[in-house]
């Protein structure tokens, strides 16, 4: 299996180089030169498997550098009931049965965080954390992981990366736009290897940042600087397994359909779907929910792709999808456009840095967004996720978080009868008390282990928004 760019860079690599390289020297996303095909007999050999089984399935599709001992060793070293606190890794529980009347729809809610974070982002960080020690153990090297958080993603990060032999991490985020509880986790950890900066600005100059940092070729190979972001294929692609996982449970043959709602910021989680349907995973929709940061939906509705400036980006009560430039949308349009990599680098390395914005609403790829590849959207407000947050509570008796609500809400608006929608969850509730507290009148539940952890001493440097300074504090760190 060789990966290629989505800007069209002539070089085809191997997993494990593209790995802990992040971005594509051209600033593209990498992507296997082909999706790999599941068919019917697969599908059924795959069904009964326990999470970590399927997990290395999905993942020796895509991974050949790796002997496959050792890659079944990983998976079930990371998906395994002391990571992961039970044998069932994602359960899936009904959430609504009584959707429009008697017409067999079913939501469902797939658990995805149940991991050492509480978010849907250990699913793949703690695969992460385990392929880098390997990979760079084998090579006698070391990496400074260079990443940005909306909220989840650092915390994620920094938990499966803390202690790793040869990994620095600098975790860039937000000043105080993240949830109390977020920055608690992440700027009380201590470890000598997590490096906390909090950026004044929104999450897109974080962003912005790394993608600048790591476009500086020289500074990048010097100081080895790799990506934990969604950026990172790696990331995408331990996602995947969680749709099979999610589909598995919700029907009964393999020629059943099933539908997936996703919280979609960055558009890496909901881009593993699209992954999982294009190698023939039954998916019937994909439904993107976004919340005021609505570029997404915008673009799904209309075609046209407009970035917000940092000004422009609302601060929400589901501050993880606070985004207005979804890095992983690029892999989409690189598809939508049949994989064609000039065109792609025009689009977002051209006419996003020019005008800020492309529009495809005359093209007709734009029709094949829905029609091939299954895409919807919504929009889901402050006073939508509280009121979602307050009937699922009341009517159905399960507490979800405002970014899960967003999905919730946008999901009704796409039910198709007989096919099973499934929402992935993002974190749970507590990671979001605030809002909980607004809609419910009462906090919710929180794990033993995270009791005080506001109180604990943190560790974090604040720094404007600037890729020089972040370079600077990187060498400093380093050398």
């Amino acid at each position: 299996m060789l990966y290629l760019s989505t800007r069209g860079h002539p070089d085809r690599k191997r997993f494990c180089d593209i790995l802990l390289e992040g971005l594509s020297p051209d600033g593209g996303l990498y992507l296997p030169e082909r999706y790999p095909q599941v068919d019917a007999v697969l599908l059924a050999k795959w069904r009964p498997l326990a999470y970590a089984d399927l997990a290395f399935e999905v993942l020796s599709l895509y991974i050949d550098d790796i002997p496959a001992d050792d890659l079944r060793a990983i998976c079930r070293k990371t998906y395994s009931k002391e990571v992961f606190g039970a044998r069932e890794i994602v359960p899936l529980k009904v959430l609504d049965s009584r959707l429009r009347g008697n017409d067999g729809s079913v939501m469902y809610l797939e658990a995805l965080s149940n991991g050492p974070t509480l978010a849907f982002k250990d699913m793949a960080m703690q695969l992460l954390g385990n392929l880098f020690e390997y990979e760079l153990a084998r090579r006698g090297e070391q990496l400074n992981i260079l990443g940005a958080t909306s909220g989840d993603t650092g915390s994620a990060a920094e938990y499966a990366m803390r202690g790793k032999t040869g990994v620095r991490v600098f975790m860039l985020s937000p000043s105080g736009r993240m949830s109390p509880f977020q920055q608690a986790q992440m700027f009380s950890l201590q470890d000598e290897n997590i490096h906390n900066i909090a950026v004044d600005g929104v999450f897109d100059d974080c962003q912005d940042i790394v993608k600048a940092v790591s476009g500086d070729l020289a500074f990048k190979r010097r100081y080895k600087i790799g990506t934990v972001n969604s950026i990172n294929w790696a990331r995408l692609m331990a996602q995947v397994v969680y749709y099979f996982a999610g589909y598995f449970q919700a029907t009964d043959s393999n020629t059943d359909r099933a539908s997936f709602a996703v919280p979609s910021g960055n558009f890496g989680n909901i881009c593993a779907g699209h992954v999982a349907r294009m190698m023939g995973l039954p998916i019937d929709q994909l439904v993107v929910a976004t919340n005021e940061n609505d570029v997404l939906d915008e673009f799904f509705r209309t075609g046209v792709y407009r970035v917000r400036a940092s000004a422009d980006t609302h601060e929400t009560s589901s501050p993880s999808m606070d985004i207005s430039k979804a890095s992983n949308f690029e892999r989409f349009v690189f598809d939508l456009l049949g994989r064609d990599g000039e065109r792609t680098r025009a689009l977002f390395g051209d006419a996003l840095a020019r005008d800020g914005r492309f529009d495809l609403s005359g093209d007709p790829a734009f029709a094949q967004a829905a029609l091939r590849y299954g895409f919807v959207s919504g929009k889901s407000t402050h006073a939508d996720r509280l009121a979602t947050i307050r009937d699922t509570f009341e009517r159905l008796g399960a507490m979800i978080d405002p970014h899960t609500a967003d999905a919730v809400k946008v999901a009704r608006e796409h039910l198709v009868a007989g096919v099973p929608m499934i929402v992935l969850e993002t974190a749970l509730p507590i990671k979001f008390a605030q809002t909980i507290v607004e809609a419910l009148g009462r906090e919710p539940d929180r794990p033993a282990r995270f009791e005080g952890i506001e109180q604990l001493p943190r560790r974090v440097t604040l720094m404007i928004p600037d890729a020089s300074a972040v370079q600077a504090y990187i060498a400093q760190n380093c050398d």
